[in-house]
């Protein structure tokens, strides 16, 4: 009875956001209220148990996903997105540019949302082209891919940020795996888009500009302020990692504890929210606030998205899952798998991958223990075998798949060929990879 309370449920949120475009944070809660009332608990209980889910969920990542948000603000405002873009097409020579163009769009998606990196990044695409020679749907499949494979893998994006504190995995563990496999699956993309390309074109519009923005604009942030709002943040966390490890590698003086203090992901996304004033002309001073409120605008429905995925996490786990399931003794690679099917199923259902990774590891949770998916590396692989099955597959319910399709003048067909047969390589690319550091680790 349990199980089909929570397949009912499941296929309720499903439902809820394709066919009554129901926001998320109204269909998690509402399963939240729904699952609790029909798995017997007192409404008493389940109000409480709701409150307190979205409370503990937003307790540790509330201000970072804001950080977050207001640092990817400030790089596409700024330009900071296309020099990081021209700075890696510089250092890998013209006949590269489409591997320039994949890896600086794995690079911006972490702290930029894949739907506004590939508009930013778009114009660049049909400059390429003609300058390299190389077709234009190669630059639009590599970019795409390079943007979404970070999106799902490397907080803070808020996908793999949120999944992190349900799961309450190592941030800084999913941060270090998670870029490696963000790597090897944007890698994926990059060389499906060799492949699709020698099958597949696209028109060029013609009529759009397609020049490279000068390399010499005094307007544009240098390419030293741009990295490090990105990845200053990361590294600070990263060392916090490094200094809880129990061999104490940086002893148990002073530093051990400056860097567990700067490597709290709150105070290092607060030092990057701080460099990213920088990248702000003397110009372009007085629309700093401006930035800001829209950045927040923004975060707010992310934050409460991510806490009513923490209420239906709470409520689930108030069910007894290895007596329900009857399964005492399942290995890991089981346990990874069933998080990366489910991830899969909802987000190739309902088409967004923060609800598909939320929704996932709000089940997934209440079983590590069965799968033995307990230690620090376990949990944040889970939380990337989550991510993988939430990138399987981007198609017509996804915006990111009308974004990509609309601003490279792509007909339906060729977008279902090239780019969401892309995301499904990635997809499965990513598991694989997991996996592997399952047995290594």
């Amino acid at each position: 009875m349990e199980l089909l309370v929570l397949l009912f449920v499941m296929v309720g949120i499903v439902l809820a956001t394709i066919k009554y475009k129901m926001h998320p944070v109204f269909s998690l809660t509402i399963a939240a209220m729904v699952s609790g009332l029909s798995l017997g608990l007192s409404p008493e209980v389940v109000m409480k148990t709701i409150g307190d889910g979205f409370g503990k969920t937003l307790s540790g990542i509330g201000l970072v996903i804001a950080f977050g948000t207001v640092i990817g603000t400030f790089l596409e405002k700024s330009g900071g997105t296309k020099v990081l873009a021209h700075s890696i097409l510089k250092l890998v020579g013209l006949q590269k540019s489409a591997l320039a163009l994949n890896l600086a769009g794995m690079m911006i998606s972490i702290p930029v949302y894949c739907d506004s990196g590939f508009v930013i990044l778009s114009s660049l695409n049909q400059a390429l082209s003609k300058k390299s020679g190389i077709k234009l749907l190669v630059f639009v499949i590599a970019l795409a891919t390079g943007l979404y494979s970070a999106h799902v893998f490397v907080p803070p994006t808020p996908g793999p940020l949120v999944a992190a504190a349900i799961l309450e995995a190592d941030l800084g563990m999913v941060m270090l795996f998670g870029f490696f496999v963000a790597l090897c699956v944007s890698l994926a993309g990059y060389f499906w888009a060799l492949f699709i390309g020698k099958h597949l074109t696209i028109q060029e519009d013609n009529s759009k500009n397609t020049s490279i923005v000068d390399e010499d604009n005094k307007e544009a942030p240098r390419l030293w302020n741009t990295l490090l709002p990105i990845f200053l943040p990361l590294v600070l966390i990263a060392m916090k990692s490094i200094a809880e490890y129990p061999s104490e590698p940086f002893g148990t003086g002073i530093w051990n504890d400056i860097f567990i203090l700067i490597g709290n992901p709150i105070l290092a996304l607060f030092i990057g929210v701080c460099l990213s004033f920088f990248l702000v002309t003397h110009e372009k001073k007085e629309l700093r606030p401006q930035w800001i409120t829209e950045s927040l605008k923004q975060a707010g429905s992310i934050i409460l998205i991510t806490g009513a995925g923490g209420a239906f996490g709470a409520i689930l786990r108030t069910l007894d899952f290895e007596s329900l399931l009857q399964i005492g003794s399942v290995s890991g690679v089981g346990g990874l798998f069933l998080a990366f099917g489910t991830a899969a199923l909802l987000k190739t259902a309902q088409g967004s991958s923060t609800v598909a990774i939320i929704t996932t590891a709000a089940i997934i949770g209440p079983l590590l223990g069965v799968f033995g998916l307990e230690n620090i590396y376990h949990k944040a692989l889970t939380v990337l075998a989550v991510g993988a099955g939430a990138m399987t597959v981007s198609h017509v319910n996804d915006s990111y798949f009308w974004v990509v399709a609309e601003f490279s003048q792509m007909d339906m067909k060729t977008a279902l060929r090239s780019h969401t047969a892309a995301t499904l390589l990635q997809g499965l690319t990513g598991i694989i990879v997991v996996v592997l550091l399952y047995f290594l680790l």
